[in-house]
């Protein structure tokens, strides 16, 4: 970068903080490969999941990035966490547990399907939007082919991709009532399943269902955390009135 000036955001790392869940180990790593590589500083607070309840949770933030290790010891605060970050603006990453609870956020809050559920976290349910998947994708690679044009590209910088899954569980159902509210599904596996979703409307709204955090070994931030790092510190630009 030619800016050498570090920039400065405060993200909020939603989740149940365990050293048992190698993503979120590498979050150090990556804020620290972010800090030297990119100049893009990133002051990270964790957000327990039941502290998420909270309305204000992640209210001043410049950045929330909703991490996997699900099932979260509160849905509620993973929900209400995404939904601040969807209704204000707020830069938002949702990763694997991410992925899937920002689609059950929507589904229930924008599109009126109240009763939708996870089948991880409420498996007797009527109406799963999240289903157990057909086939595990614990430990998988796999090409994921993204929309020219989304947000998904301009992070990435291709077409075409691949990631590391580490996740049992994907969206089946209501897929096009999701659509129709304007939700975009921009990133599909080889078999056509989605993989990637986002908000054109939304200053930085992606989930992935894939481990952008597991890229690598954590030296180089994949170009999805660094496409967050960067709206959120053009966040705090804008609401602190600096130039970035």
């Amino acid at each position: 970068m030619t800016n050498s000036a570090a920039r400065t955001a405060r993200i909020a790392l939603v989740g149940d903080r365990s050293p048992n869940v190698v993503s979120h180990t590498r979050v150090p790593l990556i804020l620290d490969a972010l800090a030297e590589h990119d100049r893009l500083v990133l002051d990270a607070y964790w957000i327990p999941s039941e502290d998420a309840e909270a309305a204000d949770a992640v209210r001043g933030f410049d950045a929330v990035w909703v991490l996997p290790g699900s099932p979260y010891r509160s849905e509620a605060g993973v929900l209400s966490a995404i939904r601040t970050a969807r209704v204000e603006g707020i830069p938002f990453l949702g990763t694997c547990g991410g992925f899937q609870h920002a689609l059950l956020e929507y589904a229930r809050d924008v599109c009126g399907l109240t009763r939708v559920a996870h089948a991880e976290n409420d498996p007797d349910a009527d109406d799963l939007l999240i289903e157990p998947l057909a086939c595990s994708l614990v430990g998988h690679e796999s090409a994921v082919t993204i929309e020219p044009g989304s947000l998904a590209e301009s992070s990435i910088g291709s077409e075409r991709t691949v990631e590391r899954y580490f996740c049992s569980y994907g969206p089946t159902r209501h897929l096009d009532t999701l659509r129709a509210h304007g939700l975009r599904f921009s990133g599909h596996d080889e078999d056509g399943h989605v993989r990637i979703a986002e908000l054109p409307d939304h200053p930085f709204y992606l989930a992935t269902l894939f481990q952008p955090e597991l890229s690598g070994d954590g030296s180089r931030p994949h170009p999805v955390v660094r496409a967050l790092a960067q709206a959120a510190v053009e966040h705090a630009g804008r609401e602190h009135g600096a130039t970035v």
